[in-house]
């Protein structure tokens, strides 16, 4: 019996060791710095991403706001032009056209066509798909020489 209680106290004294010997260790106390210096490193730039991010929600909502203002400026300035110079005919009002155009492009941004293919799409097959016969077009050296 006295060999078993050497044996627990061997046991109980050897994790004793070795726990107090990690808590000392220099490099213990440098990966917790690190591992502390790493946390703090990705709270910042999740941080920094959330900021950006209200950063640029914000400013769409104030281009929005802008592009507006433009618009209700065009056509305040389309109907002052309008009352105040009565006698300009309308094509040369430069207001009238300048609203027009705003509000024309400002149709064309929220209707996009759906079924239109692209611009730049091939109608038909091109290249080595086509059908149709090429036409072979000999030098005139080429022809000379054949004849001989």
């Amino acid at each position: 019996m006295p060999w078993m209680y050497a044996i627990v106290g061997l046991l109980v004294g050897a994790i004793l060791g070795v726990v107090i010997a990690r808590l000392t260790k220099p490099e213990y106390k440098n990966q917790k710095s690190v591992q502390k210096e790493l946390d703090s490193a990705k709270f910042a730039l999740e941080q920094q991403r959330q900021e950006l991010a209200d950063h640029f929600a914000q400013t769409a909502e104030m281009l929005d706001t802008l592009g507006k203002d433009y618009t209700k400026l065009y056509q305040h300035m389309e109907k002052t032009s309008a009352e105040l110079l009565p006698n300009v005919p309308e094509q040369d009002n430069p207001f009238v056209k300048t609203a027009a155009l705003h509000a024309e492009s400002k149709d064309d941004a929220t209707v996009a066509p759906i079924n239109q293919p692209p611009k730049d799409y091939a109608k038909g097959a091109t290249g080595l798909f086509n059908e149709q016969e090429k036409e072979i077009i000999e030098a005139p050296e080429a022809v000379t020489a054949k004849a001989s």
